[in-house]
């Protein structure tokens, strides 16, 4: 790592970061202030399910975009345009214009996390990609987690809370600012198309899917869940919150372990980890000590399941096919996180409360099937070895 530009790795994740907050902050934001006002919960699932179809939207453009203007001047109008179309949320009470502000807000999410991953991986040496990945992860999931909490302080005393969410977006335009301006030397490379590289990331595209599943399914249903079990309702709600924490702690050990050991074993580790652990889950609902440990390590063994296929995503791609390949990746997340709670739900009314595991459990079986496959074909060692740079 002594090869890292940790002047501009640092401002990325710092920017990152911030975005992370604002992120975390106007999620349950909008949620609290929507059901104040007596709307139902059914027109405030579509409008957060707006933000993912954002995401959705964005991701066939942002490598067009990125070989046009270069990735710092599209993340600072991504910053931007995340910023102002929170804030605007202040000004109208009208539930279309909110929609549409929702999907606004979601494309720039989208542009800002493809180029930053792929900024990340461009960044990152390949002898130690796996620990430098996992500190971006890391950062942002910190900054993340700490969002609602800064909801709570504002309950109250801040008259204008979406004005004040929309301005800590702004805060991370410092932090671009800093990132050298030649910190990419491909820059003038043409568009490619994410049809090219799709073929290429089965297992890259299972892994993020599987985890923007579980990450929305444990903030939106992991509580109601808990609750089902006999959980009461104030540890209930603390479900998610040590998801996240188990998400946060764990990941530069994964990193470490996936420099030291190898990427894919500790990929393939971690996914069958979940699978050991989702059937766990409704017999320890009952066990206190047993259902916040199961909750850390699912959080700690999924979370890395997506920071791993970050790491893959550069061992495999670089210049615009990295960031047509985080493209890809964005808009796998975009289409289960819309998609994936709202067939959850229906399972959870008309099977039973543990269509929840059942439907992970299912996930986390695609994704170690995925890399069971191409360890058989021998695809990722290829791949790998193909574009990765030569170590001294």
């Amino acid at each position: 790592m002594k090869t890292m530009p940790w002047r501009d790795f640092i401002a990325l994740v710092a920017s990152i970061g911030v975005v992370g907050l604002g992120l975390g902050a106007t999620i349950p934001l909008t949620a609290l202030t929507l059901d104040s006002r007596g709307v139902g919960t059914d027109i405030i699932g579509i409008i957060t399910a707006a933000s993912a179809f954002g995401i959705l939207a964005a991701a066939p453009f942002v490598s067009r975009w990125t070989a046009s203007h270069g990735p710092r001047s599209s993340m600072i109008a991504a910053i931007i345009a995340g910023g102002l179309s929170t804030a605007l949320m202040e000004v109208t009470d009208s539930l279309l214009c909110w929609g549409l502000l929702r999907f606004i807000f979601g494309a720039a999410m989208g542009v800002l996390f493809t180029i930053g991953e792929a900024w990340v991986n461009r960044l990152a040496p390949v002898n130690s990609r796996g620990r430098v990945v996992a500190m971006y992860t890391t950062s942002f999931t910190l900054f993340q987690l700490i969002g609602p909490a800064l909801v709570a302080q504002m309950e109250g005393r801040v008259s204008m809370p979406f004005a004040v969410c929309g301005a800590l977006f702004l805060l991370a335009l410092p932090g671009m600012v800093l990132i050298s301006g030649g910190a990419h030397a491909d820059d003038d490379e043409p568009h490619v198309s994410w049809q090219r590289v799709l073929p290429r990331m089965l297992m890259i595209v299972a892994g993020a899917a599987f985890f923007a599943l579980f990450d929305t399914l444990a903030l939106s249903l992991l509580p109601l869940y808990a609750i089902r079990h006999g959980i009461a309702t104030e540890l209930a709600l603390l479900s998610a919150t040590v998801v996240l924490v188990g998400d946060t702690a764990l990941q530069f050990v994964f990193g470490w372990l996936a420099d030291h050991v190898g990427r894919r074993k500790v990929h393939t580790g971690c996914g069958i980890a979940v699978c050991l652990l989702l059937p766990i889950l409704p017999f320890a609902a009952g066990t206190p000590w047993l259902w916040w440990t199961v909750l850390l390590m699912l959080g700690a063994t999924a979370g890395a399941i997506y920071m791993l296929s970050l790491v893959a995503c550069g061992a495999r791609f670089n210049g615009q096919s990295l960031v047509a390949a985080s493209a890809v990746v964005n808009a796998s997340w975009g289409i289960t996180s819309s998609g994936g709670p709202l067939l959850t739900g229906v399972l959870m009314q008309t099977v039973g409360i543990n269509a929840l595991p059942a439907v992970l459990w299912c996930g986390a079986a695609i994704f170690v099937g995925t890399a069971w496959w191409e360890y058989r074909q021998g695809y990722v060692e290829r791949q790998e070895r193909k574009v990765a740079p030569s170590t001294s």
